[in-house]
């Protein structure tokens, strides 16, 4: 049987990391679902846009909001670990946390890469439509899913330093 995981980083430093997290991506939820524009569409006048008339932003919607609900959960986790001392659901939690932050770091980096991908294989046209300010602002909103991507994959790197060692 293999030793109990050793506690190589603080509950604190995860901590801090989880809420930097969640502002990245609450700021970014906030930011994309209030950001809309005024297309000048030849034929049909001034057309409103909003971020789900588009498939990608609606996906790096869906993203970040995933993303938000495992980091306010994990965070739950990590105070109850501060404040009891103990690892919420034993050790065998450390496996969720490495497995759980690893899947959602790539939920979000795919989320903003999409947004990414959008916004510049669309460039000409929202030139063409005047809409350059809502592609800028998206493209706000994907940076930071970006940082929170960032900061759950350092989490889950430090997250590995818990597993258990196999012989």
């Amino acid at each position: 049987m293999a030793p109990p995981p050793s506690q190589v980083v603080s509950p604190f430093v995860s901590l801090i990391l989880r809420i930097v997290t969640l502002i990245c991506l609450l700021i970014s939820l906030i930011l994309l679902i209030t950001v809309d524009g005024t297309a000048l569409l030849p034929d049909y006048g001034h057309t409103k846009v909003k971020f789900k008339d588009v498939q990608a932003f609606k996906y790096m919607c869906a993203a970040i909001v995933i993303g938000i609900v495992y980091s306010l959960l994990q965070t739950t986790f990590t105070v109850i670990q501060i404040n009891s001392g103990s690892r919420f659901g034993g050790d065998g939690f450390v496996y969720i946390d490495f497995y759980g932050d690893k899947i959602i770091s790539y939920i979000l980096i795919n989320g903003a890469a999409a947004s990414f991908g959008f916004t510049q294989d669309m460039r000409d046209l929202v030139d063409l439509l005047g809409i350059t300010g809502f592609a800028n602002k998206v493209n706000a909103a994907a940076a930071l899913c970006t940082l929170g991507f960032l900061f759950t994959a350092i989490l889950s790197i430090l997250s590995s330093m818990a597993l258990p060692e196999k012989a």
